[in-house]
């Protein structure tokens, strides 16, 4: 097995490299906790809006369940060397109450409108308050690109 040489990136080539990724990407890990049920992990699509990370699943999902008992989640990008992780807290939005620009841009993004299904979703919208990116163990130093909400630097 060969392991690819990397060079440490600068806290800002994280941060534009990780909004490039959520711009671009279609799928992300999102991993829920129930207080009783314990853990759960599932891929979602999801669109990015440039300050939030909207995500559409069905209202009776487990991962609806989970969000609607304990809101703290966390998202991953699914790539286990040049990673991205996300922490915030999820706000569900039933689909006939989301708002209608973030749901025109979610159908946009993947030609689908869960709006037009039938049975319930729910739209989650998460604003992350952490996000960390590396790439290898030469990034694992400094890896935090936004604490408290905020991009760093």
């Amino acid at each position: 097995m060969k392991i690819t040489e990397t060079v440490r990136r600068t806290t800002a080539e994280r941060k534009r490299d990780t909004l490039e990724r959520l711009d671009n990407e279609r799928d992300v890990w999102v991993s829920t906790a129930h207080p009783e049920h314990g853990p759960h992990q599932v891929p979602l699509w999801f669109l990015w809006d440039g300050r939030a990370v909207w995500l559409c699943t069905t209202a009776a999902s487990a991962t609806a369940r989970n969000l609607r008992a304990q809101p703290r989640v966390h998202l991953g990008l699914p790539d286990t060397f040049d990673v991205v992780l996300l922490q915030g807290e999820a706000e569900c939005f039933p689909d006939q109450e989301v708002d209608a620009g973030a749901a025109q841009a979610y159908t946009g993004k993947f030609g689908w409108d869960p709006r037009g299904e039938e049975g319930s979703f729910v739209y989650i919208r998460v604003v992350p308050t952490t996000v960390r990116a590396w790439r290898g163990e030469p990034e694992l130093r400094g890896r935090v690109v936004m604490r408290d909400g905020a991009w760093l630097d």
